[in-house]
């Protein structure tokens, strides 16, 4: 079956159209996607404004025809942090709804971490033993532990690069301040939950999934993303920390030259680069691989298997 996928996440709104069947891999055919960056649209008092529900109706439309276009039989929809955590979240869902007939599902951040865990079992196989996910999005951080395709741990937390640059860096490059404050605030709030993490037990193999991690290994020196997906990938917590200080002392629009940096993302991703090193500091990661599938395949892989029961 041809499905969609329709993930409105708080950094980029994407479509990912693949062709999927139970006891198969997941097989993309097409991705349409928007850099919205959502969460700058919400407004004191953590309401979405008006143009950035009219954006996002307005993407949808557009994924619509296009989800027409290339035969799409079903289209699951699902939003993350920006509306789950949005005070008029609720109406949001309810306007979309209304104005275009897509019924969008909130995640839990618990999800995020459970569907991204799936996936990233579902890749690498049993064989793989204990699995540590890292994943950092615009809004938040999820980390899960597990031996089973179901962590055993998982945890979201408002570590999200997006949400922190918004929170913390002000002033381009970063002040010494404003990189303190946020240091500090990153390694608290991971610490707190570093005790379940460990008591689930030593993992075997740690894989982190998303555009952040992709990034810093790509500058790090990993393979670029079109040497295709079965290119292994990792990232060193020592090449972590050597580029830290350098991503501090550069522009949002140096960082953004940078090999595989996106314009779009590149004032973001000195936020992301002190979310992974105290995650990697305080988990003990030396080293992770960078894994292909995240929580768009979770929702895929979740969805095929329960039309198989």
């Amino acid at each position: 079956m041809r499905l969609g996928v329709l993930d409105i996440g708080s950094n980029t709104v994407h479509l990912l159209v693949v062709d999927a069947h139970h006891g198969a891999a997941p097989v993309p055919a097409h991705s349409y996607k928007n850099e919205m960056r959502l969460a700058e649209h919400i407004l004191d008092g953590e309401l979405i404004s008006g143009t950035g529900v009219d954006a996002l109706v307005a993407f949808i439309h557009s994924a619509q025809q296009v989800a027409e276009d290339f035969g799409v039989t079903e289209t699951l929809a699902f939003a993350t942090s920006a509306i789950r955590e949005a005070s008029n979240g609720d109406d949001v869902l309810r306007e979309i709804r209304e104005r275009t007939g897509i019924d969008l599902e909130v995640l839990s951040g618990d999800d995020e971490a459970r569907l991204t865990f799936l996936a990233v079992r579902r890749w690498y196989g049993w064989s793989s033993g204990r699995l540590l996910v890292l994943d950092i999005g615009g809004g938040s951080l999820e980390i899960a532990s597990g031996t089973d395709e179901a962590p055993d741990v998982a945890v979201s937390l408002p570590l999200g690069a997006g949400r922190l640059t918004r929170a913390f860096l002000l002033e381009d490059p970063a002040s010494p301040d404003e990189l303190r404050a946020m240091r500090k605030h990153v390694r608290a709030t991971i610490a707190d939950i570093t005790g379940r993490i460990a008591r689930a037990g030593e993992p075997r193999h740690v894989v982190a999934t998303s555009k952040t991690f992709r990034s810093l290994a790509r500058i790090a020196g990993a393979a670029s993303s079109s040497e295709g997906l079965f290119v292994r990938r990792r990232l060193d917590r020592e090449d972590l920390r050597m580029w830290v200080p350098k991503l501090a002392a550069m522009t949002g629009e140096e960082r953004g030259e940078l090999p595989g940096v996106s314009p779009g993302r590149a004032s973001q991703l000195l936020a992301g680069a002190i979310v992974a090193e105290s995650a990697m500091d305080l988990l003990e990661v030396d080293r992770l691989e960078i894994g292909p599938w995240a929580l768009r395949e979770g929702v895929i892989l979740e969805r095929l298997d329960r039309l198989a029961r």
